[in-house]
């Protein structure tokens, strides 16, 4: 099996096993605003009178319920069955994101807790199972309204407003179970070495590593075999580098690029005393991002980003994809209109979403659900889940930029506060232990501390107004001048280094509507807003030190009408013309 060739459904295109069972569908539910439910032991006995289709929160349409009042406490029961073919195996319960606080518990015993709304968790409920027969799962959800925790575009008020839209509460995305042996593979982290045309893996090990282990792993390209080699690991973390070129009159080695997505496969396999006992596929793609005097650098070469602004709302489904034909509809049309990559904006996205722009080259920058409010606990609360973001999401090729923060949102005081100005130096500092292999982005938009890319956001309509604007770079890079009429590119005691520059927002042209808002004046017709966004997007390429864009955005969202597309995905011009501009020359 290669990875190439998706899984249908698979959750966690990154890190494949073939057993596993999908939980998604109908589950018993109910509110519990009262919070009664944990007093009256419904773990045990759950009291549920509704039904609810998962991974669709209540809000939605497609959950079956639709209601739109903030409830702050949910819980879920549903029986499952452990196939026989599977016995003896240990089995973890994943849950790929539920909002905010999820407990859980099997045939009436408690399990464990999560927070966080953004990640992946799992528990092994192994002990918990019966030998036999239906096993009961009951999860309960609770979220609230805190401007501390990370919400994203989430409202904490009854109704919409801004650019912020209805809540989501509850399991959002897959649940799931895998079927896997006690001695396990637990994780692998990889990572490309382009400029030595090696590749690194990092491996976790579960169950008690002895001399009696060997793993190995095989790299393949395109059905064809590259490179296999084993070791015996003797501790539960190890780290081996893998040259891609085993002979260099036989074998050149493939590179990713948006124009050619190449990856290679890898399969690991774990053995004991010769004995298979684990085996994982997985792939990667050799690439390097990296800046240098002002440019960002994809593989050691200069490159022009044109990005689009992507939240990921559907009209029925609202954070959840509806499917996974829906993600790929709205990847190839990004494509289509000639954006190179994406900004996906206060969302940490379905991970088949970044396994697409893996296989079809579009470039991803992975923001983080902001935090409205400074405080202990919002450090507390921000720190602990983007960690594991960037953990999570290493893997991916298509993402070449982090970006923790936007537009001070959590941060409101960042200009002159020196305590929220350490925040986002330590998050910065925090990313890099992490992952050192790809730029972060502090603050996108404005005040930024310490950042690797300097990136701007102006709505300006007018083409002459935005060039007079920008035309000194120096007033602009030096904090002299605002660069959106009232922010500044720098916090106070902070200053432009050479880094790499791009209008990170931009545009957000609505076509005249009664209802919803977009950015300026609403144009009339299709002939005006091309008109406008030819303009607006030939002014910021004729910036020499500005190095890409992202527009301001895809689709509609709920109230915010400036999509290029409508909630419904029907575009609302001729696509192409759009590609025309975006393709024009730099």
């Amino acid at each position: 099996m290669t990875t190439s060739v998706r899984l249908n459904e698979y959750p966690r295109p990154q890190y494949v096993r073939e057993s596993w069972m999908n939980l998604n569908g109908k589950w018993a539910f109910d509110f519990d605003d009262g919070d009664f439910g944990e007093e009256e032991e419904w773990g045990k006995a759950p009291q549920l009178t509704k039904q609810i289709n998962v991974p669709f929160t209540y809000e939605t349409k497609a959950s079956g319920i639709g209601v739109e009042e903030f409830h702050p406490i949910v819980w879920y029961q549903r029986a499952f069955d452990v196939p026989k073919e599977e016995a003896g195996k240990n089995v973890l319960l994943h849950f790929q994101a539920s909002d905010y606080v999820t407990k859980v518990w099997i045939n009436g015993s408690y399990v464990g807790e999560h927070q966080g709304g953004n990640v992946a968790f799992s528990f092994d409920i192994s002990l918990y199972l019966r030998g036999s027969g239906p096993q009961q799962l009951v999860v309960r959800v609770e979220d609230s309204n805190s401007c501390h925790q990370p919400r994203g575009k989430q409202r904490w008020l009854d109704k919409n407003f801004g650019c912020w839209y209805v809540q989501t509460t509850g399991i959002w995305q897959t649940v799931w179970l895998e079927f896997v042996p006690e001695e396990r593979l637990k994780d692998i982290k990889i990572t490309p070495q382009f400029d030595r045309n090696a590749v690194s893996f990092d491996y976790i090990f579960h169950g008690g590593v002895d001399s009696n282990w060997r793993v190995e792993t095989t790299i393949s390209f395109k059905g064809r075999e590259v490179r296999r080699v084993s070791f015996h690991p003797d501790r539960e973390r190890m780290s081996h580098e893998v040259n891609l070129v085993a002979n260099i009159h036989e074998w050149k080695v493939a590179h990713w690029s948006p124009e050619h997505p190449n990856l290679y496969d890898v399969e690991f396999k774990l053995y004991r005393e010769d004995s298979l006992v684990d085996r994982v596929n997985s792939y990667f793609g050799l690439r390097k991002i990296s800046t240098k005097d002002g440019q960002v650098l994809l593989n050691n070469r200069p490159i022009y980003q044109k990005l689009i602004l992507d939240q990921g709302y559907w009209a029925d489904t609202m954070l959840t994809p509806p499917s996974e034909e829906a993600l790929v509809e709205d990847i190839d049309r990004m494509v289509d209109m000639g954006f190179n990559g994406v900004r996906k904006h206060q969302k940490i996205e379905d991970a088949r979403f970044y396994h697409l722009c893996d296989k079809k080259g579009l470039l991803v920058w992975a923001e983080m659900p902001s935090t409205y409010e400074f405080s202990r606990e919002a450090v507390e609360n921000f720190t602990q889940e983007w960690g594991k973001v960037v953990d999570q999401l290493y893997n991916h090729p298509s993402i070449v930029t982090w970006v923790p923060f936007n537009e001070s949102w959590g941060v409101g005081n960042i200009l002159t506060d020196k305590k929220q100005q350490a925040f986002t130096e330590g998050i910065y500092h925090l990313t890099k232990s992490l992952d050192d292999t790809r730029p972060v982005i502090v603050n996108d938009g404005w005040e930024h501390t310490i950042s690797d890319i300097i990136t701007l956001h102006d709505y300006e309509e007018f083409a002459e107004q935005f060039l007079a604007r920008y035309q000194e770079k120096e007033a602009i890079l030096g904090n002299k001048v605002p660069h959106n009429k009232e922010k500044y590119p720098f916090a106070n005691g902070y200053e432009y280094k050479g880094q790499p520059v791009l209008i990170s927002e931009y545009g957000g042209i609505a076509f005249t509507t009664k209802d919803g808002w977009g950015y300026g004046n609403q144009v009339k017709n299709e002939k005006d807003f091309l008109a406008r966004y030819r303009n607006i997007t030939d002014a910021i390429k004729a910036l020499p030190y500005v190095t890409g864009y992202c527009y301001t955005q895809i689709t509609d969202v709920q109230q915010e009408v400036n999509g290029l597309l409508d909630e419904r995905r029907k575009p609302k011009l001729d696509l192409k013309e759009i590609k025309d501009i975006n393709d024009a020359n730099v």
